[in-house]
């Protein structure tokens, strides 16, 4: 991509308050037409939203939506609807045994909900916020007992394909773990053994950066720096690392860039987390500088991938080794092309991997490394300003999504293709909605001078 090195964010301005404008219109509309028998709005068919049965867990997304809308507008009817749907509808997902997504549902529902109220922008009640907080501590505690034991008595969080898989996805669902262990929650095990979830937390932090990022240090032939694998598999019986493997990727020796986004921002959502941390709580860890070594390393690496692998304006395709790819010719060059007739642009991938791009560059630049953090954080704006404005910015009344072109399972093949089209284009996902408007209240929320926007 081709960074932007003289915007400004306030230049973007206009873009968010346009882009919040329509936000709240659609929001309104998937609340007033959505029935919840259906389960929960996954992605859009040719403009309205519908479900897709793997797991629930865009819900949180759902809900959290209209929290993050109130957040940026003011308007309390999107506090109503955020937090009415949380009490009445996420109960299921806070003891949910069967997936790793209690970062993605809870934190975005029970932990924005807590923030505003430690941020004092929704009035304080004792009873509220012992019921956000119980939610967050039992949401962490169920997600840390999804443990797969590895070899030299590591381990990580299964995915919900089971005991042998490990997700990238699940980096950025550590925030969880993260606020339990702030909150002063464990998890209870056989014989009254308390386990400590800042310790899951780093070891399914390690085990991920070790296995599902490469460093372009030979260790396949397809060893590349930043490269991400969506899925890393484990015998079970022995603990021992098997081979790498992917869900929605084209192949385990691509990247698939959505699961490359989920890294760029999990880790740099960590880091800012353990900055905020004692060394007094690390020193079982190897101290700080120990315990977010692998962090840092994980987050450059992919980062960098992302920038060198994406097309101009920083909008990425779906896989970086996509087959129809050389087709498009040199498509670094020019601007992604989300009409092409060979391979899918993922929105969603860009709007979550900017927010990782900006946080890194913040993370550094707070750590006096003012340069490094300067380029991350224009690559992060440089994305923003694509994605708020169209093709990818949903302006039409007629359309429920926020943020186009954004595609789920390609292999599967459960996006909709136009009839016009040869591939998925003009859809919008539940996740992508969500993660565009957290970005953009990010910036708004760093132009007004407020808080910054943080999970902790």
């Amino acid at each position: 991509m081709q960074i932007n090195e003289t915007l400004k964010i306030e230049d973007l301005k206009p873009q968010i308050e346009r882009l919040f404008e329509y936000s709240g219109q659609k929001i309104l509309d998937i609340e007033d037409t959505w029935q919840p028998e259906h389960g929960t709005p996954v992605f859009t068919v040719a403009g309205t939203y519908t479900t897709r049965g793997w797991t629930e867990w865009t819900q949180g997304f759902q809900f959290g939506s209209a929290i993050l809308q109130f957040d940026a507008t003011g308007d309390e009817q999107f506090l109503e609807i955020g937090r009415k749907n949380t009490i009445e509808k996420m109960a299921p997902h806070v003891t949910h045994i069967g997936v790793h997504d209690h970062g993605f549902n809870n934190v975005s529902t029970y932990g924005n909900l807590r923030r505003l109220m430690r941020e004092g922008v929704i009035s304080w009640d004792d009873n509220e916020m012992h019921f956000y907080e119980l939610a967050l501590k039992a949401s962490a505690a169920v997600q840390a007992s999804r443990w797969t034991q590895i070899k030299d008595d590591t381990g990580y969080i299964a995915s919900f394909n089971g005991p042998h898989s490990l997700f990238s996805d699940t980096i950025r669902s550590l925030r969880v773990l993260a606020l339990g262990h702030t909150l002063g929650a464990v998890l209870m095990g056989e014989g009254d053994v308390a386990i400590n979830l800042l310790e899951r937390l780093i070891q399914h932090s390690q085990t991920t950066a070790k296995y599902n990022v490469y460093y372009g240090e030979g260790r396949d032939a397809f060893d590349l720096r930043g490269r991400v694998v969506h899925e890393s598999i484990f015998n079970t019986n022995d603990g021992n690392y098997r081979c790498p493997s992917t869900q929605q990727g084209y192949s385990p020796f691509t990247t698939w860039t959505r699961g490359l986004a989920w890294i760029v921002a999990g880790y740099a959502e960590q880091l800012e987390f353990f900055d905020t941390l004692s060394e007094d709580d690390l020193e079982p860890y190897g101290g700080k500088t120990g315990a977010i070594a692998h962090m840092r390393k994980a987050a450059e690496a992919t980062a960098d991938f992302y920038i060198e692998n994406t097309a101009q304006d920083g909008i990425p395709y779906w896989d970086t080794g996509a087959p129809g790819l050389p087709k498009l010719g040199d498509y670094f060059a020019v601007p992604a092309d989300p009409y092409n007739d060979y391979e899918p642009v993922d929105s969603s991938a860009a709007a979550i991997a900017a927010q990782g791009l900006i946080r890194l560059g913040n993370y550094l630049k707070q750590n006096d490394e003012v340069d490094t953090g300067n380029t991350y954080y224009q690559a992060g704006l440089t994305v923003a300003k694509t994605l708020f404005a169209e093709p990818y910015l949903s302006t039409s009344n007629s359309h429920q999504g926020l943020l186009l072109h954004s595609v789920y399972h390609r292999p599967n093949g459960w996006n909709y293709v136009p009839e016009d089209r040869n591939i998925p284009c003009g859809e919008a996902s539940m996740w992508g909605d969500y993660h565009a408007r957290e970005l953009a209240l990010l910036l708004l929320r760093e132009i007004a001078g407020k808080p910054y926007l943080t999970f902790f």
